[in-house]
């Protein structure tokens, strides 16, 4: 299996961004984002057009939003939760049928948490520790078999995922309240497939800030977006791969995709 993880930032203005990404890199699924579209108006029959007849998605109107797109027939998990009982689109769950079985594949996006690290502070930053602490619990209560958990979690959890850890361990994205929270829920079930193939301390970013003018020279990234496997499937890993040149295509994301090849 091909797969794709992006945080494509608008679905309808960058669809012809996700068209060329199929046409170049032929994944078996994708998963997306902050689609930024709410469900009458998703661009179905266009994704169906693109090789990707069975879709599962939840979108809102300028804001959050999931899905994955599989050229596999797929299922929706039942019974997945609503996350800190917001219903804002920050999660979507599918089971894939493949020829070893069925395999689960969980699209996350964590809320932000705005600028402010402190949740007596900032009510973002409370909603989004709170969102990392009952994702790491219902994950505890319903333990995850032939797994792959994928999404902008925008969170960077360790030393080498940002361009400078000292000076980000005050900045959301890098705290301690925040990486450590991330790593617990990690430990419900997950390994770190992109660590796995590209271990530290060799430097790994996904998110590149729109306000960089030279992103490349600069080089302050973040990753933002992660691919976790379950230990029974990890042995089938076979490569990870940062798309960093999407970044320079017209209109970009400020992420990139990420594309994990895996036998399973």
């Amino acid at each position: 299996m091909r797969l794709i993880t992006w945080n494509i930032n608008s679905l309808r203005l960058r669809l012809p961004l996700l068209q060329r990404l199929i046409e170049e890199q032929n994944p078996d699924v994708v998963c997306l984002q902050e689609t930024k579209v709410p469900d009458p108006l998703y661009p179905q029959e266009a994704l169906a057009d693109l090789g990707f007849p069975h879709q599962l998605y939840r979108g809102m109107k300028s804001y959050n939003g999931v899905t994955i797109l599989s050229r596999l027939p797929l299922e929706a998990v039942p019974g997945t939760p609503d996350w800190c009982g917001r219903t804002d689109c920050r999660h979507v769950a599918a089971t894939i049928r493949t020829e070893s079985g069925p395999v689960t594949i969980h699209n996350f996006y964590v809320p932000a948490g705005g600028d402010i690290p402190d949740p007596q502070e900032n009510e973002k930053f409370a909603h989004k520790l709170a969102f990392l602490e009952e994702a790491a619990d219902w994950f505890r209560n319903n333990p995850p078999r032939r797994s792959i958990l994928v999404g902008d979690l925008n969170i960077a959890p360790l030393e080498h995922d940002v361009w400078s850890h000292r000076q980000l361990l005050k900045i959301v994205s890098h705290t301690p309240p925040e990486t450590s929270r991330l790593l617990d829920w990690m430990k419900e079930g997950f390994e770190d497939a992109m660590r796995k193939a590209i271990p530290e301390p060799e430097k790994l970013f996904t998110w590149w800030s729109y306000r960089n003018r030279d992103w490349k020279k600069s080089n302050r990234g973040r990753r933002l977006d992660h691919v976790w496997t379950t230990p029974d499937i990890l042995p089938g890993l076979k490569t990870i791969d940062v798309l960093r040149p999407v970044r320079d295509w017209t209109s970009p994301s400020d992420h990139v995709p990420v594309l994990m090849d895996i036998d399973l």
